[in-house]
């Protein structure tokens, strides 16, 4: 769906380049993810995907197609949500929807469903001034994929919104996979990259340091080792994963202790991230 070869860009007021030849290939109907701190070039990659940077260099195709061959029926096919909300606020949420809906072919058959999706129906007819940063981002959101696009395009799409909103935001996301939709999200929230990414890139100063799925990711730098926290007297041990069935110690605690926690030493996707590039994600 999305093939990117050697990607190169530097802001014209900028002496280093932001961008440092990056290439990517993203299947149509994944989820695929950038993961890295700020600066470090998820945002313009995505800028330059849906066309609002030019003057890149390397080559970008989308849906085999070269990207600077793409007229206005591009914006058809893909949706946007930014990092930072963009509406008119002295419109009502229903209004705003309305308003933007105007600008595709495809629109929606119920507005109040969209808003429901995200609780935000109760508030259809409130202006957005009137609403809080987390309101906002939801109706971002939403207005992405009003218009049934091929592709989406998150920007830290669960940013300043609390536990239970960025829940349904996710699960909102899953759902438009299982429609089919390909989906590219930025974030520097290891939690949303692995709850939600078939694959991810880990970028930092402008290079993908690597690429692959969460979970291989995860035990390629995890320990192979199991920690075993012993219900009796509260010790903790670790045993090599791969000799667990024939360790005689291992077989004994489970024998002779009531088990509190046992846990492979897999690594999290943060652990990866600073074995990697030597930085943390924020």
């Amino acid at each position: 769906m999305i093939t990117v070869n050697d990607l190169r860009y530097t802001y014209p007021k900028n002496q280093d380049p932001t961008l440092r030849g990056i290439s990517f290939a993203i299947e149509s109907g994944e989820i695929f993810g950038f993961l890295g701190p700020s600066g470090s070039g998820k945002s313009t990659t995505q800028k330059i995907l849906y066309k609002l940077l030019d003057g890149y260099n390397g080559q970008v195709q989308i849906q085999n197609k070269d990207l600077l061959s793409w007229g206005k029926d591009f914006y058809q096919r893909i949706g946007v949500s930014f990092e930072l909300p963009n509406h008119y606020l002295k419109l009502t949420a229903l209004e705003n929807l309305q308003f933007f809906a105007n600008f595709y072919e495809r629109k929606p058959t119920d507005f109040y469903e969209l808003l429901d999706k995200v609780g935000l129906k109760e508030d259809a007819n409130k202006p957005v001034s009137d609403f809080s940063k987390g309101m906002k981002m939801r109706l971002n959101f939403i207005r992405s994929f009003l218009h049934d696009p091929d592709i989406l395009f998150l920007d830290e799409p669960t940013s300043g919104l609390d536990p239970v909103n960025g829940k349904i935001i996710k699960d909102i996301i899953l759902d438009l996979k299982a429609q089919g939709k390909t989906i590219f999200i930025t974030t520097h929230s290891m939690y949303d990259a692995d709850a939600l990414c078939d694959r991810i890139a880990l970028i930092i100063d402008g290079e993908i340091k690597a690429l692959d799925r969460p979970a291989t990711l995860k035990l390629q730098h995890g320990k192979r080792k199991v920690r075993v926290e012993a219900q009796n007297n509260g010790a903790a041990y670790e045993y090599a994963l791969d000799t667990l069935g024939q360790n005689e110690d291992f077989l004994a605690i489970l024998r002779e202790n009531n088990i509190r926690t046992i846990h492979s030493e897999e690594a999290t996707l943060e652990d990866v991230f600073i074995k990697l590039t030597g930085q943390s994600l924020v």
